[in-house]
């Protein structure tokens, strides 16, 4: 009797997400770590300010003891602590997926290279176990979203993602009143950083108030641990003003984005292509000024991303 065949080992499937030596093992030991998302310099900054600023953000976390985790996409694997190599081959990359959490399995059956927005970049944080992610601007409710249904995926994904974010607030094009009713609806708590005025991006005070505010990373790695305690599903969304002296001037701002919207409405912009056509308009309307307001807003919550990283390790056991 022919014995059969010897058994082939099964193929071993390819790694969902990559998650850094260097991140997988400070998370494990309890240390700070910073999710930072790709999509500021793939598609937020021009070049070689983007690369600049990347790196700028990576250097000012590991001089405060924080280890930073850039997330993206490269050749169609979901990272978490990009290399050096990486980003800065992904920031001098024309046409580059922007990527949401819909998008991650394309992107990565399709071997793509891509920058990860807040919803992709706070899930892929979350499973890799990094706490904590400072970004620039959140995405939120579109004008006329009641017939129009726009409104960004970020709103929820962190409904349903126990992560914390850093931010300048919601992007200034966006409906700010709608979308903190949103977040309201969506169970979603927003701390102001040592203010009730919530920031409207490039400027500091949106004109829009918030419940609660939290006055030391200490604070908000309490209220941080307290949602863990009673595991609940949600970000926490820490909103941090750009100081006054670096924000636009806020007389300017109304009359920038109604030539924006104006403009955009002349050319038929729509749908996905609304925001980067609107925050290129303002960059150029400003004269650059709202790019130096951009990398300003960037850098204050990574410090304070860093910061409260860093409170969140004091407490947390290792492992955690």
């Amino acid at each position: 009797m022919t014995p059969p065949p010897a058994r082939r080992p099964a193929a071993r499937s390819p790694q969902a997400v990559h998650v850094a030596e260097e991140v997988e093992r400070a998370v494990a030991e309890g240390r700070p770590v910073l999710a930072l998302e790709s999509t500021i310099f793939t598609h937020g900054l021009p070049r070689p300010r983007n690369l600049d600023v990347a790196l700028e953000a990576e250097r000012q976390l590991r001089e405060s003891g924080v280890v930073p985790a850039t997330i993206g996409v490269h050749a169609g694997v979901p990272t978490v602590g990009l290399s050096t190599e990486q980003i800065t081959e992904l920031a001098a990359t024309d046409g580059l997926d922007k990527v949401s959490l819909r998008d991650l399995p394309v992107v990565a059956a399709l071997g793509r290279h891509g920058g990860t927005t807040v919803a992709a970049t706070a899930f892929l944080a979350h499973r890799a176990g990094v706490r904590v992610f400072s970004t620039g601007g959140l995405g939120g409710v579109h004008f006329g979203a009641s017939e129009s249904f726009d409104e960004s995926a970020d709103l929820t994904t962190l409904a349903a993602t126990p992560v914390t974010v850093i931010s300048a607030g919601v992007k200034s094009i966006l409906d700010i009143r709608a979308t903190l009713e949103r977040f309201e609806t969506l169970n979603i708590p927003v701390l102001g950083y040592r203010t009730l005025r919530y920031p409207g991006f490039y400027v500091t005070d949106s004109g829009h108030t918030v419940n609660f505010s939290v006055d030391s990373p200490e604070q908000a790695a309490a209220v941080i641990e307290a949602r863990d305690r009673l595991d609940l599903p949600q970000a926490v969304l820490i909103a941090n003003p750009v100081h006054p002296d670096k924000q636009l001037p806020p007389e300017e701002l109304d009359g920038i984005l109604a030539r924006a919207w104006a403009e955009a409405e002349r050319q038929g912009v729509t749908g996905n292509a609304s925001t980067p056509f609107l925050l290129d308009f303002i960059q150029r309307d400003t004269g650059g000024r709202s790019l130096e307001v951009n990398v300003e807003v960037y850098r204050g919550n990574v410090r304070l991303g860093g910061e409260i990283a860093t409170a969140l390790a004091v407490t947390a056991p290792a492992g955690a």
